[in-house]
């Protein structure tokens, strides 16, 4: 094998090992921010700022403009 291929499988196992860890940081960051944002929706109502709005969008699985407050609370619910 030449240096060239020797580096590659280098950089790849690299990515590899950087992959796995930057996953299990970000399940936990993950976890984090769900408990966070559920704690904002529980204080606030609608309107909610975009970054919230687009959590809850993607935990009810229902476009931002469509969510009615009856939405939030019955997800707050469950």
């Amino acid at each position: 094998m030449g240096v060239r291929r020797k580096r590659k499988d280098r950089i790849l196992a690299n990515q590899q090992t950087s992959r796995i860890e930057n996953g299990h940081l970000k399940r936990s960051e993950r976890s984090r921010r769900d408990a966070r944002l559920k704690d904002l929706v529980q204080k606030g109502k609608l309107p909610f700022t975009p970054p919230v709005l687009s959590w809850l969008s993607a935990e009810l699985d229902k476009p931002g403009r469509l969510i009615t407050q009856a939405d939030v609370d019955k997800y707050l619910k469950s």
